[in-house]
């Protein structure tokens, strides 16, 4: 194992192997002590019904129904779906809300908000002479930014925390949400690797169809996170275990991790 190796599992506390019981009561204890600390009355969590967002609702709403029975108060998971127009496996985020009982869900449409920034950027191409649409990339950048808008907007008025799905397997290749993508309060699933979340998942219950999907973020039609990446999540994941790989599933993960860096670090100043 390389000494770079050996510093990034360091950093992103990444463990060879788990014990997924163990992981979850540690997580949700992570979660309670959070909430109360911070004052608020429970977690909001986006369900995307990928295998990320159902670990991390399962978790929340492990916290939360444990804190109103340990306190006598109400605390709340809000689950928040948000499709942008149509979303073809949005059954599957409702799949998740449903197999741990969330009592509180919205759906709120990204699509006219979007597509609203996407029109005001155009007018500032053309101010500039420069006439052209905003890319597919671009506009997914918009999706994922309207997205935390929206959960911001009513984790501010209903006093909730905002819930991230970062893990170490997207730490490590900088595929994540930090700071310019929006930011969150709290990411419960941090220090686990891609493989660790599905054992997490299996674990928790999460509907089949979830687990085993490819993973994606929906930024557009077809992306998904292997093919945007150039690796796979077996790499990655062996990779922070300690592991062996592929001198070519090595580089392009330690070039990602290297370029990346910038959303791993605090915002820089003078």
């Amino acid at each position: 194992m390389s000494g770079l190796q050996q510093e990034i599992i360091a950093r992103l506390g990444v463990k060879p192997e788990i014990r997924p019981e163990e992981e979850v009561r540690r997580r949700v204890d992570f979660l309670k002590d959070y909430v109360r600390s911070s004052g608020t009355t429970g977690l909001l969590i986006a369900i995307s019904g990928g295998l990320d967002s159902a670990v991390a609702a399962g978790l929340c709403k492990l916290a939360t129904d444990e804190l109103s029975a340990e306190t006598g108060r109400d605390y709340m998971t809000l689950g928040v779906f948000q499709p942008y127009g149509t979303q073809s496996d949005i059954a599957d985020s409702y799949a998740v809300a449903k197999a741990f009982d969330l009592k509180h869900t919205v759906e709120t449409n990204i699509e006219d908000a979007v597509n609203e920034i996407a029109l005001e950027t155009e007018y500032a191409f053309k101010s500039m002479n420069i006439h052209r649409h905003l890319s597919v990339a671009g506009k997914g950048n918009v999706k994922a930014r309207v997205r935390m808008v929206v959960q911001y907007a009513l984790a501010f008025d209903l006093n909730l925390l905002v819930v991230g799905t970062d893990h170490a397997s997207e730490a490590l290749t900088g595929f994540y949400t930090k700071w310019g993508d929006g930011a969150v309060d709290i990411t419960p699933l941090s220090s686990l690797n891609k493989r660790q979340v599905k054992q997490l998942a299996e674990h928790l219950g999460v509907p089949r169809s979830v687990i085993d999907k490819a993973p994606t973020a929906g930024l557009w039609e077809g992306q998904t996170d292997e093919g945007e990446l150039g690796v796979t999540y077996e790499d990655n994941s062996d990779y922070l275990e300690g592991k062996e790989i592929s001198p070519e599933a090595r580089e392009k993960i330690e070039k990602h991790y290297l370029k990346t860096e910038h959303k791993r670090s605090p915002i820089p100043g003078i």
